[in-house]
């Protein structure tokens, strides 16, 4: 039996993603709360100027604000013992610089984790998903601005102060490589745009980019110096999203250029944020690309001084990547790819690579042998509501099965494997397209592209066969 007895089975979700209840008891409006919906041919806009044309998923989204004591019963049913969830900061800050906490918001998370206590699920909390208020993104150009890093630090120290007796797990930001694709606004708010425009038409600064994710870095080891003071049990974790590299070729200039491209876009933030220093690869790629790091001595020493714990990542696919020219081309999570002959895709062009998995975990243990999570995985699909209320996912549990294999053969090979939260374990607004019918979940909520539905709950057939693996602890699969 490779999971260890106390394995942390679950699901993972975010705030901007399900909550809904956007301007409801004091939450202030979010950078998510600005961007439309579109599809997998239409991309999201950001919509500043919020017209009324646009249907803003997240403002709507699962309504999980109101449904939270069922949809945790129903976690609770299928047997996990942990969910990874994320915390609004502008429910907790509205403007994000206000000089009190809003008491509402505060209130509704106590009430999330209490039902999760009634329950026995262990929380793993990220402070910050993707999302910050508007406010700040405005008044401040987000993450560009230092004094956002204090701003962070504040609400990140009322977290830790307020639910102490219930979290161990922390994140403090959700897949924080994001940046490095300059996608300042949907992925950490670096800025928003005066004109409406796509992700894509974004103007980009990568200067200022580098510099932002440089303050993310020191707002993360002032938040997990100040954590381990305020409860020596708090645990922090990085939040990779791994996005998996192969050279397409054995051409020694396709293998090199992946190497070098997995350790700046991968490693990077990992490296800085559990060995407290930026790497020399990294520092060379800057002075090649003429960035102009603003980090002092002092920012250094904090750098060191607030390294995480636990290492956990997103995974949901691989790419191919080469020097020579190919035609064929995917699409994925972010970023695309060379298409890879050896793997099927998913409807929206994301390769499924269950062995990949298990390579990037001995990767990354081997890089940095502190425990490792898997905080996203997941396929999103077209689910069909039946007349009966059935839903049959037999692609869900096929997807999900092969990478537990894979993660039970890294278990062997020795990697520090605790624990496991399937992305989207029940529907939300997809982060990449707005829509509810890319689904993730084991759980179908009855919405749709427009919010329209009932809202109401039905389980789908992968929610009885994840309550097997979980009361097998993995073996039954």
């Amino acid at each position: 039996m490779a999971f260890k007895e106390n394995f942390l089975w679950g699901g993972a979700t975010a705030a901007n993603q399900i909550e809904g209840a956007y301007l409801e008891d004091g939450k202030g409006l979010s950078v998510a709360d600005i961007v439309t919906g579109g599809s997998h041919e239409n991309p999201r806009i950001i919509s500043p100027s919020m017209d009324e044309k646009y249907f803003y998923p997240s403002r709507k989204s699962i309504d999980f604000y109101h449904h939270y004591k069922e949809d945790i019963a129903l976690f609770a049913e299928m047997g996990f013992k942990a969910y990874r969830f994320s915390i609004s900061w502008a429910r907790i800050y509205p403007n994000g610089d206000d000089e009190k906490p809003n008491e509402k918001g505060l209130e509704f998370y106590d009430n999330v984790f209490k039902e999760l206590e009634k329950y026995n699920i262990e929380p793993v909390v990220t402070i910050s998903h993707s999302d910050i208020p508007l406010n700040i993104a405005k008044k401040y150009h987000g993450w560009n601005n230092k004094e956002v890093i204090n701003l962070y630090v504040k609400y990140a120290k009322t977290l830790f102060e307020r639910y102490s007796a219930y979290v161990t797990y922390w994140i403090p930001f959700n897949e924080i490589n994001d940046i490095f694709l300059a996608m300042s606004s949907l992925g950490q708010g670096a800025f928003i745009e005066e004109n409406e425009c796509t992700f894509a038409q974004q103007k980009d600064d990568p200067n200022a980019r580098f510099n932002a994710l440089n303050n993310m870095f020191i707002a993360s080891a002032k938040a997990v110096k100040i954590g381990h003071e305020i409860d020596s049990k708090f645990k922090f974790g990085t939040m990779i999203c791994h996005i998996t590299r192969y050279p397409r070729t054995c051409h020694p200039d396709d293998v090199l250029s992946v190497f070098k491209n997995d350790l700046f876009f991968n490693n990077t933030c990992s490296d800085v944020m559990l060995k407290g220093e930026y790497p020399f690869y990294t520092l060379k790629e800057f002075e090649i690309r003429g960035i102009k790091l603003a980090l002092s001595e002092e920012e250094k020493q904090i750098l060191r001084e607030g390294v995480c714990d636990y290492y956990t990542f997103s995974y949901y696919q691989s790419i191919s990547e080469s020097t020579l020219k190919f035609d064929e081309q995917t699409s994925g999570n972010i970023m695309g790819g060379i298409k890879n002959p050896y793997l099927k895709e998913t409807e929206w062009d994301w390769p499924i690579d269950p062995v990949g998995l298990r390579y990037t975990l001995l990767k990354v243990y081997d890089r940095y042998k502190v425990p490792v999570m898997i905080t996203e995985n997941g396929i999103g699909c077209r689910d069909v509501l039946n007349e009966d209320g059935t839903i049959h996912d037999p692609y869900r549990i096929e997807y999900i099965k092969d990478h537990i294999v894979e993660m039970e053969k890294a278990i062997d090979d020795g990697v520090d494997l605790i624990g496991y939260m399937a992305w989207g374990c029940i529907d939300l607004v997809s982060v990449s397209t707005g829509e509810m019918k890319k689904r993730y979940g084991f759980i179908y909520v009855d919405t749709d592209d427009l919010g329209n539905g009932s809202f109401k709950r039905y389980k789908k057939d992968s929610f009885a066969w994840y309550k097997k693996v979980i009361e097998s602890n993995g073996q039954i699969r």
